[in-house]
């Protein structure tokens, strides 16, 4: 079992993490991920998800909830639709072969973003993102690069507040759902607790910066972070 110096140590990387999400609408996992599971991989996915659900309700309170409702029903329906097949994968899979899988998919959905065919906000590519992050968010805790692709032409606003929601209703949707089938300790559940003063100090910290991301610099950030979660994830799976 890790000890606490051990989880107290990791909360730095989850206020590294929350000053990311808290700017561009997600990151949260992406960055903490890859700590946890060396340090601590059996708090994964369940302590990172419960950090998932204190940010968002902040980020909710704190701001405008300026939601794009459509995107967001579609893209929680496909959660739901294949969250079962993320529980199943942590029941049934190495933390390696999950890892891979999601740095694919993320780097294709990127270099798909950069040609002249565009991931555009619809009913289909928003069902399609839920469905990713049902099986990714669940299986890893990292679930925001998919639909943060499909909404990087929105408002930095409405693409932070609907991430918001998506991850609060997200996270919920795997907790429960690990929880049924035994896979959401008690141990992940009070590190996860014990990580929230760690949040809640990188969304204040973050405020300034959020205050001055425009539409293209957001844009911007949401595909360069992308990459770089997505090459950073399969570089870690494969050497370590």
């Amino acid at each position: 079992m890790t000890t606490w110096p051990v989880i107290l140590g990791l909360g730095f990387t989850l206020l590294a993490g929350a000053f990311v999400q808290s700017s561009i609408g997600f990151g949260l996992a992406v960055v903490a991920a890859p700590f946890v599971v060396t340090f601590a991989p059996e708090l994964m996915p369940g302590s990172l998800l419960v950090t998932s659900f204190s940010l968002p309700v902040l980020q909710l309170l704190h701001a405008e909830a300026d939601i794009a409702w459509r995107s967001l029903t579609w893209s929680v329906a496909g959660r739901l639709l294949l969250t079962p097949l993320g529980v199943a994968a942590v029941a049934l899979l190495s933390v390696r072969s999950i890892s891979i899988g999601v740095a694919m998919l993320i780097l294709v959905t990127v270099a798909a973003s950069l040609t002249s065919w565009q991931v555009r906000n619809t009913p289909v590519t928003a069902v399609g993102a839920g469905g990713l992050a049902g099986i990714s968010g669940t299986a890893t805790s990292i679930g925001g690069p998919f639909l943060a692709l499909v909404l990087q032409h929105e408002r930095p606003e409405r693409l932070r507040a609907t991430l918001a929601a998506f991850f609060l209703l997200g996270a919920v949707i795997s907790m429960v759902s690990l929880g049924l089938v035994g896979e959401f300790t008690r141990h992940q559940l009070l590190a996860g607790l014990t990580w929230v003063p760690f949040v809640l100090l990188g969304y204040a910290v973050a405020a300034p910066l959020r205050a001055r991301l425009s539409h293209s610099h957001l844009r911007s950030a949401v595909l360069g972070f992308c990459a770089l979660a997505g090459a950073g994830i399969l570089i870690r799976a494969l050497i370590f």
